[in-house]
């Protein structure tokens, strides 16, 4: 048997080696391209199973998260729902309580500025009926003096008017009577005058025309003649030249008593003007008391637009203190109304937070103080002098919120250090995601992750890393080398790892 083996074992030329080693090859290469195969459809469907099974999840997980935070929500939302109605029937209260209040306030006010305006009515009627007698009084005063003046001014006046009538009278008669007695004697004196000028004119005018005819015979006779004419006109005349001059003196005469008589008018007329200086005397005094009167009624009547224009003012200014005062009422309403919704926002947080407290919280609310007891000395005995007034005041009056700042200063500090805390959770939990998708990337095959550099990918024992080359010393016009980069396929780095 042994014989035989060694037989069969006959040396192979160096074509039949090769061959053989080509098939082995050959058989190697398909064997290898048939676990490729079966390995990547392998990935692939536990890649689809992976993500069937992860969206799967996700979407139970998302619905009972859903129904969770539905269950959640709709308990906060009962629970703020009976406290916005608490809170709502607790403002509705104060607010019906401040209207009642409010339209208590404004009655009285009404009631007060309708007593104030009735009290300020009847005072003003008392003063306008006092100064109406007044004036009554001073009318009546007035009126009766008048009268009385007036009388006495008309019976003196119409004495004078008749004595001055009577005089007047009295003397145009005597003027008449005389200047009729005048004119009748001038105008008979007038006539005998030219009667007997008419006579002598005729007679010397026929005796001139006689003595014509008979010139050179009868001058003589006719000297005689008219010398016996003119004596006898002379005799003749002698009766009438005594008559003119008695006329004569009777007329001087009568000058002088006209003179008399005019120098009687002269006084009557000066009585008269002392008479009318009275009168305009009477007339200015009378004229000056109703000046007073006047001026007096005029200051009553300034005093009256005076009280009027006080009246008016005062009820300018009591208008604009109650428009002021409802303007002011309504910025305090406003300002209370603020503080109101304030405190009741702050109860609101207060009492949203307070299911957020812990059981230390809950039974020590306030810290102690974070000073040490030298410290604490020291602030309080500081002096308060060294602060001005008001920052003392204002210091003072916030005194009793030591206990807010204290819970509030807690509450900023831990919300500070939560944010420090966040952010740090932020950046480890950054990390933490960037080195799961770097593994992700690792196992993966994706277009995204060929794209991008991955030191697990090589092909043909090359990876797309860049790999560190000597830099060669280039000239400034010389062209840069090709960057090579080696790239190692994961189907053959998993192939060999199985």
């Amino acid at each position: 048997m042994s014989k035989k083996g060694k037989k069969a074992k006959v040396p192979l030329s160096d074509e039949e080696q090769l061959l053989l080693f080509q098939q082995k090859l050959l058989a190697e290469e398909e064997m290898a391209k048939k676990k490729e195969r079966l390995l990547n459809q392998f990935l692939k469907d536990k890649l689809a199973k992976e993500e069937h099974n992860s969206a799967l999840n996700l979407n139970k997980i998302n619905t009972q998260w859903r129904t969770v935070l539905r269950e959640v929500k709709t308990r906060e939302l009962h629970k703020d729902i009976e406290i916005l109605s608490q809170t709502f029937e607790r403002v509705v209260d104060c607010k019906d309580s401040v209207i009642k209040s409010l339209a208590k306030d404004l009655s009285e006010a009404e009631e007060q500025y309708a007593h104030a305006l009735r009290s300020h009515l009847h005072s003003i009627d008392q003063l306008l009926a006092l100064q109406r007698c007044r004036l009554n009084l001073l009318e009546e005063n007035y009126n009766m003096e008048l009268e009385a003046l007036t009388k006495e001014f008309e019976s003196e006046r119409k004495t004078i008017i008749d004595q001055h009538e009577k005089e007047i009278h009295y003397l145009q008669d005597v003027f008449m009577a005389m200047e009729q007695n005048y004119i009748d004697s001038e105008y008979e004196s007038k006539l005998e005058f030219q009667s007997m000028w008419d006579d002598l004119k005729n007679k010397n005018l026929e005796e001139k025309h006689f003595l014509r005819l008979q010139l050179e015979n009868i001058v003589e006779d006719l000297w005689r003649r008219f010398q016996d004419a003119l004596k006898n006109y002379t005799d003749a005349t002698e009766d009438r030249k005594i008559a003119f001059e008695t006329l004569k003196v009777k007329d001087e005469k009568s000058s002088k008593e006209i003179e008399a008589q005019m120098k009687k008018i002269q006084k009557l007329q000066d009585s008269i003007i002392i008479l009318k200086g009275k009168i305009l005397v009477h007339s200015r005094e009378s004229e000056e008391q109703n000046q007073d009167i006047r001026e007096d009624k005029e200051l009553v009547l300034v005093q009256l637009r005076k009280l009027k224009a006080q009246r008016t003012q005062a009820r300018g200014i009591a208008q604009e203190n109650l428009v002021k005062l409802t303007l002011e009422s309504n910025a305090t309403l406003k300002a209370l109304r603020g503080i109101v919704d304030k405190g009741e926002k702050i109860l609101k947080l207060a009492e949203i937070c307070r299911k957020f407290e812990t059981e230390e919280e809950k039974v020590l609310p306030f810290y102690s103080s974070a000073l040490t007891p030298k410290e604490q000395e020291e602030i309080e005995t500081m002096d308060l002098e060294e602060f001005n007034e008001e920052l003392g005041k204002v210091i003072m009056d916030y005194k009793g919120m030591e206990n807010f700042w204290k819970r509030y200063n807690k509450v900023k500090l831990e919300q500070l250090s939560l944010r420090h805390r966040r952010a740090q959770l932020l950046e480890i939990n950054e990390k933490l995601r960037e080195m799961l998708r770097q593994y992700l990337d690792g196992i993966s095959v994706s277009d995204e992750v060929l794209s991008q550099l991955n030191p697990l990918f090589i092909v043909n024992h090359r990876s797309n890393l860049p790999q560190l080359l000597p830099t060669p010393t280039t000239q400034p016009g010389d062209k840069k080398p090709p960057v090579t980069y080696s790239v190692i396929e994961a189907a053959h780095v998993v192939s060999h790892t199985l």
